[in-house]
């Protein structure tokens, strides 16, 4: 499932897997926690399914790779952060999920010293995911967020977490660590702008963990050309300019 965080990245990435593995709908997540919105199906393959109509959160299945979806669509509406949270960790529990996986963004411009260095992307494992999956991390060479001085220039020995920009993500992710949710955050230092590039990093990044594709890096230059762009991308940016411009 996305964050609904800086950039949209969560959710673009996640556009890419619905729409790479033709996942299934499901059903809808019904809450009033985010701002109602309609519109039509944003992975329209033809005119005869493009009038499908789609909803502020969906849920979309693969059970051949026992994949479950979760796509959020509209922002969260003020003070709604922890209903939500605790509605969407009940169905978690109620469902048996083995495990969730949230794809997130944080600011760029709000990186610590240690945080500029190498890669953009980070993880987060929950204690009781760490320790089934904490040593797949470290073979993949992956980085874990680094927590930051609670009072930078004053004192550096309390250290938090900090996500600006992240949406639920911190709160989303405390919660399943005290409810003993296995959780793993993974997220991609980002900017507000063009985002597609943003989310072509961070759902390859997933997928060097969960391979929900096969890898064709070796065979193509553009790691990016073996994910599904859906049919609703055309419309990011609104339409073209009008030619009775110029």
């Amino acid at each position: 499932m996305p964050a609904v965080s800086v950039g949209n990245v969560g959710q673009l990435a996640i556009d890419l897997v619905i729409s790479t593995l033709d996942m299934t709908k499901v059903g809808y997540f019904y809450t009033d926690c985010l701002v109602p919105m309609v519109g039509n199906n944003p992975y329209a393959t033809a005119e005869e399914n493009s009038t499908e109509l789609s909803i502020n959160a969906e849920v979309y299945s693969l059970p051949s790779k026992k994949l479950v979806v979760l796509q959020i669509r509209s922002p969260f509406i003020k003070n709604k952060y922890r209903p939500f949270c605790e509605t969407l960790l009940s169905w978690v529990k109620s469902s048996k999920y083995a495990r969730v996986v949230l794809l997130s963004s944080s600011h760029a411009y709000q990186r610590d010293d240690e945080q500029l260095l190498g890669t953009p992307l980070r993880y987060l494992l929950t204690p009781d995911l760490e320790k089934a999956v904490g040593s797949r991390m470290k073979e993949l060479n992956w980085k874990e967020m680094e927590k930051v001085a609670a009072y930078p220039g004053i004192s550096d020995t309390d250290k938090v977490l900090h996500i600006p920009g992240g949406g639920i993500t911190k709160l989303l992710f405390t919660e399943s660590c005290s409810e003993g949710i296995q959780m793993a955050v993974l997220l991609k230092f980002c900017s507000e702008g063009d985002n597609i590039p943003d989310a072509f990093v961070l759902v390859n990044y997933l997928n060097e963990w969960l391979q929900l594709i096969k890898s064709e890096s070796n065979n193509s230059t553009d790691p990016s050309s073996q994910w599904k762009i859906p049919s609703s991308w055309r419309l990011l940016f609104g339409n073209g300019l009008p030619p009775a411009l110029f």
